[in-house]
């Protein structure tokens, strides 16, 4: 019965192409791990740090998610219900084995700049390494909220749904998270707050340089 290929399935919403799933098309599936790979990628990473293990918990969660595809009843979006999977598989690893040291994250947090120079494209990618280090350096509950939140942009409710926690813990704990990315980077970057938005010595100079001259008495 399965004649429809994934192609076919990329206008669909998620609750639809389900629905065709479980009515046998099941080659649709693809479209829903190739709209969810990235989010489940950065949530894994959240919680778990090995490569290896991260693909297996996205793997795992797709494998979950078919095999249980007829307990989705569709009281939480399907996105919610396939990420509360990936937590719960990321963090029943994670009890298991502590976390090898020194393997850093990607989150690719979109930093904006699509037209960079060459030397900006240093600057931005130096940007997300220190980024990326900050982000790693949070507790593992302060970086899953935080992922969800600001990465993903999952709003407070579904946030704390794919989580089961509650609304107010995941605002304490974004808050919480912020707070340390902002001190984290400053000093991953040897900067303070008095060191932001200083004027460089070639724009002093041309204001002066445009100033004075009406400011001083002509010969």
């Amino acid at each position: 019965m399965d004649s429809l290929s994934p192609n076919a399935g990329s206008s669909l919403t998620d609750e639809e192409i389900v629905a065709m799933v479980r009515a046998g098309h099941v080659a649709l599936f693809e479209v829903l791990m190739r709209r969810y790979n990235q989010r489940l990628y950065r949530i894994a990473r959240s919680i778990l740090h090995g490569h290896e293990e991260v693909e297996d918990v996205m793997q795992e969660t797709y494998l979950r998610a078919y095999a249980h595809l007829g307990q989705f009843a569709g009281r939480a979006r399907f996105s919610t219900w396939l990420t509360r999977i990936a937590v719960h598989e990321a963090a029943t690893r994670a009890r298991r084995a502590p976390p090898p040291a020194g393997i850093p994250l990607v989150y690719e947090v979109e930093i904006p700049g699509a037209d960079d120079t060459p030397e900006q494209e240093v600057l931005r990618g130096e940007a997300q390494v220190l980024l990326d280090r900050a982000i790693e350096a949070l507790p593992r509950d302060e970086r899953a909220v935080f992922i969800l939140r600001e990465v993903e942009e999952l709003d407070t409710a579904e946030t704390a749904a794919v989580l089961a926690v509650s609304q107010e813990a995941v605002r304490t704990r974004l808050v919480r998270a912020r707070a340390r990315l902002r001190r984290d980077l400053y000093q991953r970057a040897g900067a303070t707050t008095a060191a932001a938005f200083r004027l460089h010595l070639e724009i002093c100079d041309r204001v002066v340089q445009g100033v004075l001259p009406r400011l001083l008495p002509s010969d």
